[in-house]
């Protein structure tokens, strides 16, 4: 399958999917992006989980594209993955979150459970039965950073036991499983921290708080105290502290950013829609915002552009585990999430502006205001300025070239 998702606005509408190429992976894409947009409105006005569009991508047997064929998968590439977060982000922003974060935890297994096992079966599981994994990372006593765990794996022989306070569990309650951070043990520092897979049978969860959010409603992401016991053998035998640069930072930036990049090229869609509309209706005389949908479209060029590059360098850092680890490409990584977060909400408003108040209504064909709600979340996802302040040091260690090259 290519990339079809850097396709330049010219012959792709997105919010008609018989446009694009309709050659494998892609054409199921659609099918499933088609149901996310028939049910979208009524996902956001009632946060609720977006049932309709899920059943559609199981049917088409997407939520197993990652896993390698051997394991009953596609054995499809990041650039594959990429391409169809890109799709649904232009269909349903929370679909297609939702739909990145499981793919993250399936890339993980892919990477790092190899070799193990029971890892081995849940990966084959995920294709025969289409489950969907959440995860589960952020904690209330650690204040959302992830490369600390306050809770721990306590051992009893061949079984394990954990109780997490989970302030952020994103789709929980509607997951058949996920991976969680914990400390490797009660007496370990917060920081050696394991990952473990649980299926839906090996935990209960309490919710402990709501989600009432502004945008990215459907993706349902309540607070939960989470009490799981299984067998030890389903802690992934790497460490997190291999996990998280090799797979977490990487896999989570470059879906995310072709969900927002899918989200901004909605928005110009219906954008480039009303101002044709009505530079019709005006004898051919373009409307003033049309400078606004210019803009726009030129901004998304960029971040297709920028999206693509890095997938490229990921796939190719991705035969050493070591140029995973490496400063600059976490560096890199990192900072393709703020760049892609900040340009995505500038192109959304920009898209809003073009189509004025026809954009800010929230009935019409021509609203914009679902798709600026959703992808103002862009920014808070991992806080850009975490993310800025941590890199601020390792931006010190290099030259610019050695963080643009690919």
């Amino acid at each position: 399958m290519t990339a079809t998702w850097r396709t330049t606005l010219t012959t792709l509408d997105l919010e008609s999917p018989s446009a694009a190429p309709q050659v494998g992976l892609r054409a199921r894409a659609e099918i499933a992006a088609a149901a996310a947009g028939l049910h979208s409105d009524a996902v956001d006005r009632a946060a609720a989980f977006p049932a309709e569009a899920f059943a559609a991508a199981r049917e088409q047997r997407l939520l197993s594209m990652l896993v390698p064929r051997e394991l009953g998968g596609d054995g499809a590439t990041m650039s594959d993955v990429v391409d169809v977060c890109y799709v649904l982000g232009g269909a349903c922003a929370s679909t297609a979150m939702i739909f990145a974060m499981h793919q993250i935890q399936v890339a993980i297994l892919a990477r790092h459970g190899r070799g193990s096992p029971w890892h081995e079966q849940l990966l084959r599981m995920v294709s025969r039965e289409q489950l969907l994994l959440a995860s589960s990372t952020t904690e209330n006593q650690t204040g959302g950073v992830v490369r600390a765990s306050a809770c721990a794996v306590e051992r009893s022989g061949s079984r394990m036991s954990l109780v997490k306070n989970a302030t952020v569990m994103s789709y929980g309650a509607e997951a058949d499983g996920l991976l969680m951070t914990a400390r490797r043990a009660p007496d370990s520092p917060p920081s050696d921290q394991v990952l473990v897979a649980f299926l839906k049978s090996d935990y209960e969860l309490e919710r402990i708080r709501g989600w009432d959010a502004m945008g990215m409603r459907g993706t349902c992401s309540t607070g939960f105290t989470l009490r799981g016991s299984a067998g030890v053998e389903q802690i992934i035998p790497v460490p997190y502290e291999r996990i998280h640069p090799q797979s977490m930072v990487p896999v989570a930036h470059l879906t995310w950013s072709a969900v927002w990049c899918g989200i901004a090229a909605g928005a110009v869609s219906r954008a480039r829609r009303f101002v044709r509309d009505a530079a019709r209706q005006a004898n051919g005389q373009v409307p003033p915002g049309a400078a606004h949908l210019t803009r726009s479209i030129l901004a998304l060029n960029a971040l297709r552009a920028t999206i693509s590059s890095a997938v490229r360098r990921f796939e190719v850092a991705s035969a050493s585990d070591e140029a995973l680890e490496a400063l600059d490409f976490q560096t890199g990584m990192n900072l393709l999430k703020v760049s892609s977060s900040e340009s995505a909400i500038a192109i959304v408003m920009g898209a809003m502006q073009a189509c004025g108040l026809s954009g800010y209504r929230n009935d019409g064909e021509f609203s914009i205001a679902r798709r600026l709600r959703d992808v103002l979340s862009s920014s808070i996802m991992i806080s850009n300025d975490r993310i800025l302040a941590g890199a601020a040091g390792s931006l010190l260690l290099f030259d610019v070239p050695a963080l643009v090259r690919d």
